[in-house]
Parts: C-alpha cells; sequence; structure tokens
C-alpha cells in the first residue's frame, strides 16, 4: 500500500489517467495494480498493488510520473468479507 500526496480536489478522471499509467508500466516490473482510492479534500491517493518487492513497485510510480516515499510492505493479511448479496444471506 502506497500513499501519494498532492492530488487536492483532484478528480476521479484524473485518478482513471493515473491509474492507467500505472498498468501501462506495470508489466515491466511484475507488479500488479490492483486498487487506487483518492481523498480530495486531503489531496491523497493511495494505491494497492502486489509485486516481488518494495523497490519494483517504486520503480513502477516512477516510470508512470507519480513517484512517492510513502510505501508499506504489507505482511499480514485477513480474508475477506463475504459478498452477501452473492450467498443470498442477510444481515441483521
Amino acid at each position: 500500500m502506497d500513499v501519494h500526496t498532492g492530488f487536492v480536489d483532484g478528480t476521479e478522471d484524473q485518478l482513471r489517467e493515473v491509474h492507467e499509467r500505472a498498468l501501462a508500466a506495470e508489466a515491466s516490473e511484475g507488479v500488479r495494480f490492483e486498487r487506487m482510492w483518492l481523498d480530495p479534500e486531503a489531496g491523497k491517493v493511495f494505491c494497492l498493488s502486489s509485486g516481488p518487492s518494495k523497490e519494483a513497485v517504486l520503480r513502477v510510480h516512477d516510470k508512470a510520473g507519480h513517484p512517492t516515499t510513502e510505501i508499506y510492505e504489507l505482511q499480514i493479511e485477513v480474508g475477506r468479507r463475504a459478498d452477501l448479496s452473492d450467498t443470498g444471506r442477510s444481515c441483521g
């Protein structure tokens, strides 16, 4: 997971453009970008990716034109919550 700053008042279209540039560069480093989120008020973009190393992810960001120094290697993961609409179950 990494964090980018400088996106105050950013738009969905701008986020899509940033994401497309990352997707275009990811294969060169064996990285896969899963999702990006934007908080336009805070001016932050959060990226979820997987790859062979933290350095490989950083290189892709550099190639895509949106470098960052704030990156976290997440070693522990807990499974995703099942989509209740897909299983016929409901809450409450």
